[in-house]
């Protein structure tokens, strides 16, 4: 990777030394502005990574300029998801929260967050509440998360999942290196349960907690080809860490969506089958706890 660092204490003078926010971009340069913008505001000051994918828009030199003082990390090319994994890796803190170049956190959020971390050793991943636009809509997941059947933790805060949204998670540090972040087999992309499903495995918490709010703001608007993607990413879950009945069964699934003249299903079908020998190559089956509960999370979903 070509990486160009520029490091500076935020607007204050000060960090708070628990959290650093990761944010991944590309040829966004408005919108990560934007987001850097509110990160500045933000009482905790917290420290800021951004990796930019590869971008030919003056997204990198804009950024450098920015008085949040984030660290930036040109990556030089189109990383997908895999930019976080840059980031956690170059993080100082403890603690790293996810932003996407078209979110933030709601003030306050990333310390209730890191002393939630703090008081509660086993938690790898909290799962934010998500509010999306200008009327602070909740976002369709929260619901999800919150009715998520899997019993609750002695140990954790929240409510246990095995899903979360990218840009409104709060990570240890620690425990994302361990699980060995985002996969590079899914590239981008309904990428977040196969991390939740590593976590678990490794014996990481993964929950649900309403009380950290982060804030979306989506251009209005379809994203071309996205569900294609993420469908495909289901699949190649399935069969990187799912028994092969199951993994079976959701390729069937799919095949008859297929079948049935649905264009993005018969797309995810051929992304899936293409990458599918290497999700194949680094299959690694989830212990027997963890495949419980996505079996719980299965005959819940709608």
């Amino acid at each position: 990777m070509a990486e160009a660092v520029t490091s500076r204490p935020g607007v204050n003078g000060r960090h708070s030394g628990r959290v650093t926010v990761a944010v991944i971009t590309r040829d966004r340069c408005r919108s990560v502005l934007r987001t850097l913008d509110r990160l500045a505001e933000l009482p905790e000051r917290p420290e800021v990574v951004v990796v930019d994918n590869g971008s030919v828009d003056g997204t990198v030199a804009a950024v450098r300029r920015h008085p949040a003082g984030a660290r930036v990390l040109a990556a030089g090319r189109n990383t997908g998801a895999l930019g976080r994994n840059i980031a956690v890796r170059h993080a100082t803190t403890p603690y790293v929260a996810f932003s996407d170049d078209d979110s933030w956190w709601a003030p306050g959020a990333l310390e209730t967050a890191a002393d939630l971390l703090d008081a509660h050793p086993r938690l790898g991943l909290l799962a934010a509440r998500a509010v999306v636009g200008p009327q602070a809509a909740e976002d369709p997941l929260n619901a999800v998360l919150a009715g998520s059947p899997l019993p609750p933790a002695a140990d954790l805060p929240g409510r246990p999942v095995l899903g979360f949204l990218a840009c409104a998670a709060v990570v240890r540090r620690r425990a994302f290196l361990e699980a060995g972040g985002y996969h590079p087999v899914l590239f981008f992309g309904g990428e977040e349960t196969l991390l939740a499903y590593d976590l678990a495995a490794r014996g990481w918490g993964v929950t649900h907690v309403p009380a950290v709010t982060a804030v979306h703001h989506p251009d209005p608007g379809e994203r071309p080809g996205r569900s294609a993607v993420q469908l495909r990413n289901a699949l190649l879950t399935a069969w990187l860490r799912r028994p092969v009945p199951v993994a079976l069964r959701h390729t069937a699934g799919l095949g008859a969506a297929a079948g049935r003249g649905e264009r993005e299903a018969a797309t995810a079908l051929r992304g899936a089958l293409a990458r599918l020998p290497a999700a194949l190559r680094r299959r690694e089956r989830l212990p027997d706890r963890v495949e419980h509960a996505a079996r719980l999370l299965d005959r819940a979903a709608p």
